[in-house]
């Protein structure tokens, strides 16, 4: 099983090109859960993304005919780009196979970084397939994402520096896709400070790891869907889930509304920029989704920031919807004058700042001489929203609140 001195070994090979990222205490989320947090900004990690790391570590541990040959991998995003990088600083040839649906901000990035990109299949899977099939054409050395030790060992450097920066550490808090992240970190944590706890993270529509712990064997789920694309895996590593099994003291799952509200916190009031994935850990602990004291010292990993913009535009204003800051109704007027005029007053009564109004008379659903109205709004949080909604129905508008 993977070591301390695997992940102490990589931790050369890994600084020759990662950076130390910083562990920052975070005001305002401490005062937000009762605890004592600090922030691991992976985020600010070269490629955006701890996969540089891993990546690195097996690279760099390959034997001369591997090196000359070359490298494949497969990926929608992350690890393409951390491949490409350090592939192209160890001077080996890299082949990225990546979805034909990839963003084209990432495929653009990684082949800034040196990899010769393949677009190829639906989803990673079939991308998979065919990165499996050059690796037995041309002989290349297939870099997993995750299911290696090496990779394992490389991503464990970041649990070596939590360890160093936060010598009070009580719980370090670590997202989820195939495991090779928290099987690094936990066995870099955990063989030093036993005590500490290692909590794991996962998406409610790909808890595979979750699943897996559960029922005691690795589970591979039908299909996965939600806004962390980064750690969307269909089933968590063999290697990995053995480490899980051994250092892990729990796993937990965050909804994709949870997601988007840590996510928008992050960025309004830590002024930092993560992605879905990034944003699990700290979901979890503003949620409460696991048990921790009051000023319990408290390290959520943020893994990444390779967000897409069209992404995060509507992440964000999943957020703003989940904490009440945005509003959008559907109501009913009589077509007539003064109608709509009478509406907006109740609205300006109440404060709230009108983004868009859409008239249809068209709906089939309302009589012909009304017509149906949908308003945005920008609120100023849950009781505001209830305090309009209130108002509203007092009036005698039937509203509905719309998703």
């Amino acid at each position: 099983m993977l070591s301390l001195s695997n992940v102490q070994d990589a931790r050369e090979r890994v600084e020759a090109v990662a950076r130390r990222t910083p562990l920052e205490y975070s005001h305002t989320f401490s005062d937000m859960t009762g605890a004592e947090v600090h922030l691991k900004l992976e985020n600010f990690q070269r490629t955006g993304s701890f996969k540089i790391r891993g990546a690195m570590n097996r690279i760099t541990t390959l034997s001369d005919d591997e090196q000359r040959a070359g490298v494949v991998t497969a990926s929608a995003g992350n690890h393409a780009q951390g491949v490409a990088l350090a592939a192209t600083r160890a001077g080996v040839d890299s082949k990225i196979v990546m979805p034909e649906y990839a963003p084209i901000t990432k495929v653009k990035a990684t082949e800034r970084y040196g990899g010769d990109v393949v677009l190829y299949g639906a989803d990673y899977d079939e991308a998979q397939a065919k990165a499996h099939e050059i690796e037995r054409e041309e002989g290349r050395t297939y870099v997993h994402a995750f299911d290696d030790e090496y990779v394992m060992a490389g991503q464990g450097t970041i649990g070596l520096e939590i360890a160093e920066d936060c010598p009070d550490l009580d719980t370090v808090v670590v997202p989820i896709g195939g495991g090779g992240l928290i099987s690094g970190i936990a066995t870099a944590i955990k063989e030093q400070y036993p005590d500490v706890r290692v909590v794991g993270v996962q998406a409610e529509q790909a808890s595979s790891a979750a699943d897996s712990l559960d029922k005691g064997t690795v589970q591979v789920l039908d299909e996965v869907d939600t806004i962390a694309d980064g750690i969307a895996v269909r089933r968590i590593g063999d290697t990995t889930f053995e480490v899980i099994q051994e250092r892990v003291d729990e796993i937990v799952t965050v909804s994709d509304e949870e997601i988007a509200v840590a996510l928008t916190y992050l960025l309004e009031r830590s002024k930092t920029l993560v992605e879905g994935a990034g944003a699990v850990a700290l979901a979890a602990l503003i949620f409460e989704k696991f048990d921790y004291e009051a000023d319990e010292v408290i390290v959520p990993a943020l893994c990444g920031g390779n967000i897409d913009m069209n992404t995060l535009t509507t992440v964000v204003m999943r957020g703003l919807v989940e904490t009440g800051r945005y509003l959008k109704i559907r109501t009913e007027l009589k077509d007539r004058p003064g109608s709509l005029e009478n509406l907006i007053g109740i609205i300006a009564e109440e404060k709230a700042n009108i983004y868009a109004v859409r008239h249809d008379r068209t709906s089939r659903k309302i009589a012909l001489n009304a017509t149906e109205v949908e308003i945005d709004l920008e609120m100023r949080g849950p009781d505001h929203v209830d305090s309009l909604l209130a108002a509203l129905r007092a009036d005698g508008y039937e509203v509905e609140v719309l998703d």
